[in-house]
């Protein structure tokens, strides 16, 4: 556990808050990195009223807590290059009445004239570089080293990408703190009547195994399809599969795999998923499978796990470190490992009921508020030159 640091002794200092990925917006880019940073903006003043914070940001349409004060930019930084530029040259101008800032995904301004603070959420961009368009790679490879290489503290969302910050950017290990994610408590089990009504009110099947996330290469969709029409030839189950998320990028691979394997009535894509029905899905499915190849922490498998739906995820990286043994855990590479773990789950009603027990248990040590404040921990380890352990 993150030591507690003694209250500062004089003035109020000031916190930068770099979040112009902000996206209120009900599409794929409202989720994500853009939960981290909303999360944080809404719960670090109470984590902590006798810091000061300033969110910088383009959106419009979010409102800061008290004690937190923001710095809308003129320019559309909803454009990339727009937001490099921003960040590298009038952020790095307001860094000059700021005692810390903190650059909310990945990057900070290489000129900055205060203490830094950068989150890294994953380094997929380094481990899986062909499944990045390249001005993408190249940016968020050369913006993330800098940026952990100078920081006073970087911080990663679990011990998997603090070790990739290590070995691939090159950051000091005892500067990289490990501050997990969140779930918020609208991500809890329902009443089985009212999720019924849900699932009849959408027109969901009456039985479906759930993926929800960005379609994209690294989320191994095309293998999970493979898993699932595996599965059902060895069985006579009528359970459709519901591929949900935004369409990222390299996604026209997933919808060919289905119309190969004749699955086209089976394997739906109801797209994005606002928000405030995020919690529902889960709880409509009968299963959730998140096989992805990589990820930084996994947010999706928390959730589920939050509203007690049985989980299935693979073994790569931080999964293992979010599912705890409250879900199975598969081989991403294994298609009939999947395949197997699947039929398992739906043929055992006395495993299903453990793990829909086990989730909301192991999702009950994640919570934003904690996040909140072990990020504050961090923030008062560096204005205080005091040391602080790797881990919150």
């Amino acid at each position: 556990m993150m030591a507690r640091v003694s209250n500062l002794s004089h003035s109020v200092r000031c916190v930068g808050l770099n979040a112009h990925l902000l996206s209120l917006t009900q599409t794929y880019r409202g989720a994500g990195i853009n939960g981290y940073i909303y999360q944080l903006l809404e719960h670090l003043p109470a984590a902590d009223a006798a810091l000061h914070y300033t969110a910088y940001l383009h959106s419009a349409a979010f409102s800061p807590p008290p004690g937190m004060s923001m710095c809308r930019s003129r320019w559309d930084t909803r454009s990339p290059w727009r937001r490099i530029v921003w960040e590298q040259t009038r952020l790095a101008g307001y860094s000059r009445h700021l005692d810390l800032l903190h650059g909310l995904a990945f990057a900070t301004p290489l000129a900055a004239a205060c203490p830094t603070v950068v989150t890294v959420h994953d380094l997929s961009f380094l481990r899986y570089p062909d499944a990045f368009r390249p001005f993408n790679r190249l940016y968020l490879s050369l913006a993330t080293k800098l940026s952990t290489r100078r920081a006073a503290r970087v911080i990663a969302v679990s011990e998997s990408t603090r070790q990739d910050v290590i070995r691939l950017c090159g950051a000091p290990p005892e500067r990289v703190i490990v501050v997990p994610n969140g779930v918020t408590a609208d991500f809890r089990p329902a009443d089985p009547v009212a999720v019924a009504a849900f699932r009849r009110h959408q027109g969901l099947p009456p039985r479906f195994i759930l993926f929800l996330g960005t379609l994209e290469p690294r989320k191994n969709l095309v293998r999970l399809i493979d898993a699932y029409a595996q599965w059902r030839r060895a069985s006579d189950g009528v359970v459709k599969l519901l591929i949900a998320g935004g369409q990222g990028w390299f996604y026209e691979r997933i919808f060919q795999r289905v119309n190969e394997l004749g699955l086209t009535d089976d394997v739906l894509f109801p797209g994005f998923v606002p928000g405030a029905e995020l919690p529902w899905f889960y709880r409509a499915a009968e299963l959730f499978v998140y096989p992805s190849r990589f990820e930084g922490f996994g947010l999706p498998v928390l959730e589920a796990m939050a509203c007690g739906t049985p989980t299935i995820t693979s073994t790569a990286a931080a999964l293992r470190e979010v599912a705890g043994d409250a879900a199975l855990l598969v081989d991403p590479e294994d298609t009939a490992g999947w395949a197997a773990a699947i039929g398992h789950v739906l043929s055992d009603p006395i495993l299903a009921a453990r793990l829909r027990d086990a989730g909301p248990r192991r999702a009950a040590n994640f919570s934003w508020p904690r996040t909140a404040a072990v990020t504050v921990d961090v923030y008062r380890a560096v204005l205080t030159g005091q040391e602080v352990g790797r881990e919150a």
